[in-house]
């Protein structure tokens, strides 16, 4: 049975896409079976692996309102061991349609039953907000997963984050965990960095993890290449990163 782990962070500019288009690729690299599910409307992971928004015929938002399988939208990508759910801009005017549906919160969880078994992890990129789509990934996760990047306002808005997490556990899914806490943008040499990695491993104990992705130029670029960096350049610093996050992610799951 698949794990589901959602990507989250409310806060844009994080790098919550780039860790859920990295993250999967590198697990997918080391043998796992990866389904990547992009429910954001901007579609950035859909592009990051190199397909086209234009002319999908199935996405996420169908699979959310119903009106397709998941079989029929999940595509086959390049990359090793990776599956990909895509979204489109259609998906932008879906909170609203979900608001008036019954059990609105379960409909993601509802249309990922018939292929959560076909592999080991299932990872959600969520929106950059924690509204109905959000709240569906949270509902059918086992863990969420967040991005804190190391700069001032790092922990800003976290606590809105957390007390939506309990919301969730407490109405919908009383077994959702945090899976960890990763640091993105990470530039050693500043005295800030140090102090927003003191200041998130105080508010999130034993949830940090040692891996960190620095910024890096290839990491950037990649995105415009349709490629995960890993793909992309696989000695960059970026790459490395991400290996090792995926590495150590596989570790904590044994």
């Amino acid at each position: 049975m698949a794990k589901l782990i959602s990507i989250v962070n409310q806060k844009g500019g994080v790098g919550k896409t780039t860790t859920a288009v990295n993250l999967a690729a590198a697990v997918g690299a080391l043998g796992k079976k990866v389904l990547l599910a992009d429910i954001d409307p901007q579609g950035n992971t859909t592009s990051g692996y190199g397909i086209s928004r234009k002319g999908l015929t199935a996405t996420s938002y169908e699979v959310l309102i119903g009106s397709a399988s998941a079989a029929d939208a999940v595509l086959h990508t390049a990359f090793a061991g990776v599956d990909l759910l895509p979204s489109n801009m259609n998906l932008a005017g879906a909170e609203i349609e979900l608001a008036a549906m019954d059990k609105r919160d379960s409909l993601l969880k509802t249309g990922l039953a018939t292929v959560e078994g076909n592999y080991d992890y299932v990872f959600f990129d969520c929106p950059p907000s924690l509204g109905l789509i959000t709240l569906n990934a949270l509902t059918a996760s086992d863990s969420f997963l967040v991005p804190i990047q190391c700069e001032y306002y790092a922990l800003e808005g976290l606590s809105q984050l957390m007390a939506t997490v309990r919301t969730v556990k407490r109405l919908y899914n009383p077994l959702i965990e945090l899976e960890g806490v990763l640091l993105t943008m990470y530039d050693g040499r500043l005295n800030l960095t140090q102090q927003v990695v003191e200041e998130v491993k105080t508010f999130f104990p034993k949830k940090v993890y040692a891996t960190v992705i620095p910024r890096n130029v290839r990491l950037s670029e990649a995105p415009s290449f349709g490629e995960p960096v890993l793909y992309y350049d696989r000695t960059s610093r970026g790459a490395e990163a991400y290996t090792a996050l995926a590495e150590e992610f596989l570790a904590q799951q044994k």
